[in-house]
């Protein structure tokens, strides 16, 4: 654990192999004591998280809450509708506010675009010492998420010891809205890291043909890959071709707050087309868990018989492994202050 050298958790697009199997080991870990009699740690005692949600969440700001009081954290919500926003004050104003009472980790969602890495850059230069968890900034990256789906998968795979090693040469299917979806960014760069092929399925407007370069070039500013060899991104219209020979299957929620203009015309026909069913499954000849970092739209993206369904779907899963995970990285930003 004393390798970790992020001092703020931005996108999983830094992440090298030790990094993603360090927050798996950690998540193992603190998986047992989620689910404990004890349920809670000293490990963040007297430290100050404060949780600044720009955008609405109910799975993301409960759990990292949670995870922050099992770590015995003193915690914070900042609400938007409690806040001076009302009165007039910059979202930035407000950030260092709390970040002049001493928060020690900051954990930010907002509606734009890096808006996180240009607080965390602000920090930096300033040499302030609060570290910032992305929970997920537009259309970019929700780093938490990504690594929760990562240990999901990882866990279904190799129950007893999940490790990057789980996805090397799985074939993953990652199915609707991927154009304004910052889920489907995350998982991109983490299960390419770890050697899985991801197939992208959608209608062109919802995944443009450029996807399939994604994990090609670092994004800007970052100056070099830290995976050697990544795994191939396929784009296909086809949800039969996309499907046939998955090993696990991700669904996204059709982000309707987020598209600019009209890009479907009928539910109906998106639903008929790419709609996630036990039906439409069995092209993959298999049988394979199905995931979803939800909120659901029943009978759009999903049908509400497999959503019920827990023998194949892992939302369940996914819910729960959200709070170790984002214990694993609570701590490993606290581990980090311990260490400079």
């Amino acid at each position: 654990m004393n390798n970790w050298k992020h001092n703020h958790i931005l996108d999983l697009s830094t992440f090298s192999l030790e990094d993603y199997n360090t927050v798996l080991e950690l998540t193992t870990r603190f998986k047992d004591v989620h689910t404990s009699s004890s349920r809670k740690l000293p490990a963040l005692q007297g430290r100050l998280i404060i949780n600044l949600f720009f955008e609405p969440s109910t799975r993301t700001r409960t759990s990292f809450e949670l995870a922050a009081k099992r770590l015995s954290a003193d915690v914070q919500n900042f609400s938007v509708s409690a806040s001076s926003l009302s009165k007039g004050e910059t979202p930035l104003d407000t950030i260092l506010t709390y970040i002049s009472m001493g928060a020690d980790i900051l954990v930010l969602r907002h509606e734009s675009t890096n808006v996180p890495a240009e607080l965390a850059n602000y920090i930096d230069i300033n040499n302030i010492n609060t570290s910032i968890l992305n929970a997920g900034d537009g259309f970019h990256s929700h780093p938490s998420q990504g690594l929760l789906d990562l240990f999901t998968l990882a866990t279904f795979f190799n129950p007893n010891e999940p490790s990057t090693n789980s996805l090397l040469n799985k074939k993953i299917t990652i199915v609707g809205d991927i154009l304004h979806s910052r889920v489907a960014r995350s998982n991109l760069w983490a299960l390419t890291a770890c050697g899985a092929d991801v197939t992208l399925c959608g209608p062109p407007s919802l995944l443009p043909d450029e996807f399939i370069d994604f994990v090609l070039n670092p994004p800007p500013g970052q100056k070099f890959d830290p995976i050697n060899s990544r795994g191939s991104v396929f784009v296909k219209r086809s949800l039969k071709d996309a499907l046939k020979n998955s090993d696990a299957v991700m669904t996204l929620r059709l982000q309707k707050e987020r598209m600019k203009q009209n890009m479907l015309t009928d539910l109906d026909s998106y639903y008929a087309q790419y709609g996630i069913t036990h039906e439409s499954l069995k092209w993959c000849e298999k049988k394979v868990p199905v995931l979803h970092p939800g909120p659901v739209n029943r009978g759009i993206e999903i049908s509400s018989q497999l959503v019920e369904d827990n023998s194949i779907n892992l939302i369940g899963k996914q819910v729960e492994n959200g709070i170790p995970t984002r214990m694993a990285l609570l701590y490993l930003l606290g581990l980090n202050k311990n260490n400079q």
